[in-house]
């Protein structure tokens, strides 16, 4: 019986050991099915889904439709809006060459018109008061003629006329109140209310008599070019921040005086289309309450301008024909030609602020790919490379994952 139990233990033994010599061959044994030798636990790869395995801000697996870009010229019609503003270059400033204080203001509100030699104020002056008495002492005093001759001068320099200064030589009185008149017909604006030129009001100057050359006529007269403007806005025929009794200094701007007749018309362009728009296109505008108003012009002046956080181009028409007034809205539209050029419409293109990228098809999936671009109108959008080869995506907003950022391909 013993013996029989050894023999049996010992066929066990020997099946155990073959069935686990079995199990590592089948280990060890390569794969017929792909051919290809793996490590012990190793996980097999199906290369058709090799693509699958890089992040998404590299490439997207997407089904959406593929365009291709279009070559050719193209022609646009671009409409843009305006409005009619006073012409820098006809505004007079009107300075205080004294310091003082105003003894009677005769402006009321801004844009009130005056005409030339309107009086304007009247100032009280302790310089002038005292080259006045200087003068007389020198008269009364038997003085040396270079003398009174140069304290008329001083007079002069200091704004009074030749006129005023003889009247006070024929009177022997001090004048403590010298005239300022206005040196140039228009609309009068307040210098510390001067944002930006707005439109006139209704009414038109109203014709006074000129007064003899008693005071300051040419006080402070200055030729436009020295007050800049901003972009007009809306009429404002508000009330003035001087008031009488307030003092001014020497060399204090005081008003602007803008000429009526001459005026500009100022469009804002895109800053897209300012290699494609010049000094000398021409374009077609009109009132936009009055398409019957539309006349053809040609741009004077094209500036580029940031303002509001906006950056813009503004392009300006130089009015020679009456019917407009300061204020009013226009509509104008500029052809633009566009030379031979690859287009893609804007869907087809995402910003991604100092780039613009588009999804190129690369087999199975798609590449985001950086494109330098030029004029965006009309839905379309100029591409300034060769890219007749790319089938991209027609909607390139859809495959941005909005909580990655895009990873653009530095190779087509």
């Amino acid at each position: 019986m013993r013996k029989n139990y050894i023999v049996k233990c010992f066929g066990l033994a020997v099946i155990c050991i073959l069935i686990i010599s079995g199990c590592n061959a089948d280990k060890k044994a390569p794969t017929q099915d792909h051919g290809v030798h793996t490590d012990p636990g190793a996980l097999a790869i199906d290369s058709g889904l090799s693509h699958l395995l890089k992040p998404t801000n590299e490439q997207v697996v997407s089904r959406l439709p593929v365009i291709r870009a279009e070559y050719g010229t193209r022609i646009f019609t671009e409409e843009v809006q305006g409005i009619i503003a006073y012409d820098t270059r006809s505004q007079n400033n009107i300075s205080s060459r004294v310091t003082g204080r105003i003894e009677r203001l005769l402006i009321r509100y801004n844009y009130q018109p005056v005409r030339k030699g309107q009086l304007i104020m009247e100032i009280y002056s302790p310089d002038l008061a005292a080259a006045q008495q200087e003068l007389l002492y020198l008269l009364r005093s038997d003085g040396d003629q270079t003398l009174i001759n140069g304290a008329k001068q001083r007079l002069m320099l200091l704004g009074m006329s030749a006129s005023a200064v003889n009247q006070v030589i024929k009177t022997g009185k001090v004048n403590y109140r010298v005239p300022v008149y206005s040196n140039v017909d228009g609309y009068i604006l307040e210098k510390s209310a001067q944002g930006s030129p707005a439109s006139s009001p209704s009414m038109s100057p109203t014709p006074v008599a000129a007064p003899a050359e008693d005071g300051m006529g040419g006080m402070g007269a200055a030729s436009s070019g020295a007050v800049a403007t901003g972009s007009t806005g809306v009429t404002n025929n508000s009330p003035l921040l001087l008031r009488e009794g307030q003092y001014v200094n020497a060399g204090q701007s005081l008003f602007t005086v803008y000429d009526a007749s001459k005026l500009v018309a100022e469009f804002s362009f895109k800053p897209s289309l300012a290699s494609v728009v010049k000094k000398g296109h021409k374009l077609v505008f009109y009132k936009t309450a009055d398409k019957s108003t539309a006349q053809t012009a040609v741009l004077g002046l094209i500036q580029p301008v940031f303002g509001n956080a906006e950056n813009f181009m503004t392009a300006r028409v130089y009015l020679n024909k009456p019917g407009f007034r300061a204020g009013e809205l226009l509509t104008a539209k500029v052809p633009i030609l566009v030379a031979d050029s690859w287009w893609l419409p804007e869907k087809a293109i995402v910003s991604l602020g100092n780039q613009q990228v588009v999804f190129k098809k690369e087999a199975e999936v798609m590449v985001p790919k950086a494109v330098t671009t030029g004029v965006a109108i009309a839905g379309l959008v100029q591409v300034k490379q060769d890219i007749s080869s790319w089938e991209v995506s027609s909607h390139a907003a859809y495959l941005v994952d909005s909580e990655s950022f895009i990873e653009v391909g530095l190779k087509d």
